[in-house]
C-alpha cells in the first residue's frame, strides 16, 4: 500500500487540531507528556527521533511514522542513522518474537 506521508502528515496535524479544539485538556496533557519526556535535555532532539521512529514501528503507527520522520529530518538525522535505528527496532522485535515462541512452547507443554 502507498502512502503519501506529507499527505498522511497533513491530515494527521488537521485531525489533531480538530480533537484538540473539542478536548484541550487532552491536547495539554499530551503536550506535557513530550515537555515531561524532553525534560533535563539528556538526550538531543535527534537522539529522540530516531528512538520515536524506531518505537512507531514497533507499534505499528503510521501516523507516529509519519509526524516523527518529519521531526528526524528537522533534527538533522541522516538516512544512515535512521536506518541504523530501524535495524535496532527489527532485532529488537525479532527477539521479542523469540522468547514469547519460548513461552507458547510452555503455554502448549502444560496443556499436556
Amino acid at each position: 500500500m502507498f502512502i503519501d506521508w506529507k499527505q498522511h502528515l497533513d491530515h494527521l496535524k488537521k485531525s489533531f487540531a480538530q480533537l484538540g479544539k473539542k478536548h484541550p485538556k487532552m491536547l495539554q496533557a499530551y503536550g506535557a507528556l513530550d515537555a515531561a519526556a524532553a525534560e533535563g535535555n539528556v538526550l538531543d532532539p535527534k537522539t529522540r527521533e530516531l528512538i520515536a521512529l524506531a518505537v512507531a514501528i514497533t507499534t505499528r503507527c503510521e501516523s507516529c511514522i509519519a509526524a516523527h520522520a518529519e521531526q528526524a529530518v528537522k533534527a538533522g538525522a541522516t538516512e544512515e542513522e535512521v536506518t541504523a535505528a530501524l535495524a535496532t527496532a527489527i532485532e529488537l522485535n525479532a527477539g521479542a518474537a523469540y522468547t514469547y515462541s519460548l513461552r507458547a512452547i510452555e503455554a502448549f507443554n502444560a496443556q499436556k
